[in-house]
């Protein structure tokens, strides 16, 4: 397993770095976040081997059991998933990064409940940018009022923003939420918040993520195979 998910990292640290140079990115500006939901803890120990360090999760528990078995690794996480109420002290005392805050009732519970000693929690805002009925995310109506809230709330650091896109095939049509999502967070630097994030694409639009500004890519199934 480990020989495995060394290549598939190595193949995948490629395609980042190919399209880095292909969309005019500067080399290294774009970051990898192995997605480990469902995945063993010694599939994250394999790509920890291998030189992978920011992991994401999905459901806290599951992060959680990893992140006691794997303490010794010094592992960097990213919580992903729908940020339930009931669930943010848990989230809050042991992440370093949440991806996915699509309300501002959230962002007020990570911040109360993020202990003092640690680093403040970075986060990002999740965009609802296709609208759809089924996803998590604010309103694009929404982002800036939500933005600068959250960029005042004390124990956490606004990064920037976070999506998840529709599905598509032709990569004229994957850049397109991207591009809105880039837009979007261009704004909000211009009222002056200082951003540095956009969190999106995954194993399926990873090129067009980067062509349009990804700094932060989430990626599970290139780098562990389809989950059954």
């Amino acid at each position: 397993m480990t020989v495995d998910l060394a290549a598939r990292l190595q193949a995948v640290l490629a395609q980042i770095r190919i399209a880095e140079q292909r969309f005019h990115r500067p080399s290294g500006a774009v970051r990898l976040l192995a997605v480990g939901k469902t995945q063993p803890a010694a599939a994250i120990a394999a790509l920890a081997a291998a030189g992978q360090r920011d992991f994401g999760e999905n459901y806290l528990q599951e992060a959680l059991d990893k992140m006691s078995e794997l303490a010794a690794l010094e592992l960097k996480w990213h919580f992903i998933g729908p940020v339930q109420a009931n669930k943010t002290r848990g989230i809050a005392e042991h992440f370093a990064w949440v991806h996915s805050v699509d309300r501002l009732k959230i962002a007020e519970r990570l911040s109360a409940q993020r202990p003092d000693h640690l680093p403040p929690l970075n986060v990002c805002l999740q965009v609802n940018i296709d609208r759809e009925a089924s996803k998590q995310g604010l309103d694009e109506a929404e982002v800036i009022e939500i933005a600068h809230a959250v960029a005042a709330l004390p124990r956490l650091r606004l990064r920037g923003l976070m999506a998840i896109p529709a599905p598509a095939t032709q990569l004229t049509d994957q850049r397109r939420p991207f591009a809105r999502l880039r837009e979007i967070s261009e704004q909000l630097t211009a009222t002056g918040l200082a951003l540095d994030t956009l969190s999106m694409g995954m194993s399926d639009d990873l090129d067009a993520a980067i062509a349009e500004g990804a700094t932060l890519v989430r990626i599970g199934t290139a780098l562990f195979g389809p989950r059954f």
